[in-house]
Order: C-alpha cells, then sequence, then structure tokens
C-alpha cells in the first residue's frame, strides 16, 4: 500500500482515538483540537507540524517519525516516545500535560518544555543538554544516567536527581531546588 502524502493541511475537531492511522506522511500540517487518545500511530511520519489542543494520551509511536514537531496545549500523558524513531527527533512542548511519559535513550538536546507537566516522567539515560525546563513541574520525574550540562531548570519545580548519576556541567538550578539535588544523603537542610 501506498503512503499518502499530506501537505500545508490543517485538522480541526476530528475525532481519530482508538484508530490506526497508518500509511501516512504529514508536513507542515497543523492539528487543533483533534482527539488522538489510544491511537496507533506507527511508522507514520510527522514533519514540521503542530499540534494544538489536541489529546494523544496513550497513543502508540512505535517507530514514528516526530521531526521538528510542535506541542501547544496538549495532553500527551502515557506516551512512550522512547519507541518512536530517533531520525531527526526534535520536539518543543508548551502548556501541554506529559505526566507518565517515557523519553528513554532519546536526544532532546535544546528541547523547550515551557509550562508543562512533567510528573512521573522517565527520562532515563536522555540527552537534555542545552533543554529548557521554564516553570514546570517534574515531581518524580526520574533523571538517571542523562546529560544536563547546559539545563536550565531554573523556574521549574519539584525535580531531584542525583549529580553523581548524571552529567551536569553547569547545569542551571535555583536556590529552592538544591535540597533536591542532595537528596539521597537525607541531610536535614533549614
Amino acid at each position: 500500500m501506498d503512503t499518502a502524502l499530506h501537505q500545508n493541511k490543517t485538522f480541526d475537531t476530528i475525532d481519530y482515538s482508538d484508530q490506526k492511522l497508518s500509511d501516512n506522511e504529514f508536513v507542515n500540517c497543523e492539528f487543533i483540537n483533534c482527539n488522538f487518545s489510544k491511537s496507533d500511530f506507527s511508522s507514520i511520519d510527522f514533519l514540521d507540524c503542530t499540534f494544538k489542543n489536541c489529546n494523544l494520551s496513550l497513543s502508540v509511536l512505535k517507530n514514528t517519525g516526530l521531526k521538528n514537531i510542535k506541542f501547544i496545549g496538549c495532553k500527551l500523558m502515557g506516551l512512550d516516545f522512547s519507541a518512536s524513531n530517533s531520525f531527526l527527533f526534535s520536539m518543543s512542548f508548551q502548556d501541554c500535560l506529559l505526566d507518565y511519559s517515557t523519553f528513554i535513550y532519546k536526544k532532546l538536546k535544546k528541547t523547550n518544555f515551557i509550562d508543562c507537566s512533567l510528573k512521573d516522567v522517565d527520562f532515563s539515560n536522555t540527552d537534555l543538554s542545552l533543554a529548557v525546563f521554564k516553570n514546570c513541574d517534574l515531581a518524580n520525574a526520574t533523571f538517571q544516567d542523562c546529560t544536563l550540562e547546559r539545563t536550565d531548570f531554573r523556574s521549574s519545580r519539584n525535580y531531584a536527581f542525583d549529580p553523581s548519576e548524571n552529567k551536569i556541567k553547569r547545569t542551571k538550578v535555583s536556590h529552592a531546588a538544591l535540597a533536591g539535588l542532595l537528596e539521597k544523603f537525607d541531610l536535614d537542610i533549614e
């Protein structure tokens, strides 16, 4: 079956929930108020696309191409981004709900997370160098064997990671968050 190419299109208020959306390629498309919850995006390519106010929770991203994608105001709970295609993998997130998602072994260098909820997200073995977490909630997020060099956490909250288990050269953190970086030592910090 041939792949259907969709270019410069806008998809507005469409319910794709629980559907397999195979054999599609989307270039410079915009998705507004669409419901993709529990959809199967396996082997689909998205290039230079924007998702606004969409629900993609629990969608399958096996070998999905996500190249220069913007998520704005989206619900992305429980997504396994680690299963997606790593070639040209690039995204930004603004005002998104990403709780319980996984980015294991992904390169997220220079990725922006602005005003996002990232509770219980697994960033293990992820390259987050030069990434920006601006005003994000990172409660119970996992950072293990990550590259966090020059990553900016200063305006975010509830983050904790072990500096000895991550590369943290020039990582930007707030004074208030220092206790989260020393958690393993069980100190009484006043």
